[in-house]
């Protein structure tokens, strides 16, 4: 049985729009058709930003720490930290993550120990919050970082996501048009996106029997 050997199945934007726009019974006619396909194309990119379906833009990446210094800024396309660790003498200490209130509470933010506590301040321009202050120039952070994915910015780019992500894109934007241009078919889009979404929720979350998470509360200073 001859096979086809090729595993480079890959849309481009303008392609995606396409295939969108025919399940909403359309055609693309005009340029304002593509400009405000790929418009809601953004939006859905955000949107699944917002609900943790990017796991394969997590990145670790690392804060070199100095004495006294407690905010350090992040890369603007930072949307959350998942995880964060400081690391002195090749060895691993976890932080446990404050909310706002908890840190804006903190009485006395200029203590000085090895950080054990960390809140992440989501601005335009987020930055990471530790506590108590670095107390040397040595240790350093490793943080696992959720980052954005790539905006589609021009028609004939590919979207940044693995295989298995490519049809619930193309359900989703499909239902994203249907708003605008097909009503009546939106309840229909909608089930078909959702259900494409939780199949791509289900296939990104790690797998594993069970999670042993080691306990660091003797790592830490009082």
């Amino acid at each position: 049985m001859a096979v086809s050997s090729s595993v480079d199945f890959e849309l481009d934007v303008a392609e995606y729009i396409e295939e969108a726009f025919e399940r909403c019974g359309l055609e693309v006619r005009t340029g304002y058709d593509l400009k405000s396909a790929k418009r809601s194309l953004n939006l859905m990119l955000a949107e699944w930003a917002n609900r943790g379906l990017n796991q394969w833009t997590i990145a670790q990446r690392t804060l070199s720490l100095v004495q006294g210094t407690g905010a350090y800024p992040l890369g603007a396309d930072v949307i959350d930290i998942l995880s964060v660790v400081v690391q002195r003498d090749g060895t691993d200490f976890a932080l446990s993550r404050l909310s706002r209130d908890s840190y804006l509470n903190i009485p006395n933010k200029t203590t000085q120990s090895r950080p054990n506590q960390f809140f992440l301040d989501r601005q335009v321009t987020p930055s990471l919050k530790i506590w108590p202050v670095p107390e040397n120039n040595t240790d350093v952070i490793f943080y696992n970082a959720l980052t954005r994915m790539d905006d589609a910015d021009t028609y004939i780019n590919t979207v940044d996501m693995p295989f298995r992500f490519y049809p619930c894109l193309a359900a989703g934007l499909a239902y994203y048009i249907a708003v605008k241009r097909a009503p009546q078919r939106v309840q229909l889009l909608k089930a078909m996106y959702e259900e494409e979404f939780e199949r791509a929720m289900t296939e990104d979350r790690d797998r594993a029997s069970f999670n042993v998470a080691p306990r660091f509360d003797y790592y830490r200073v009082g």
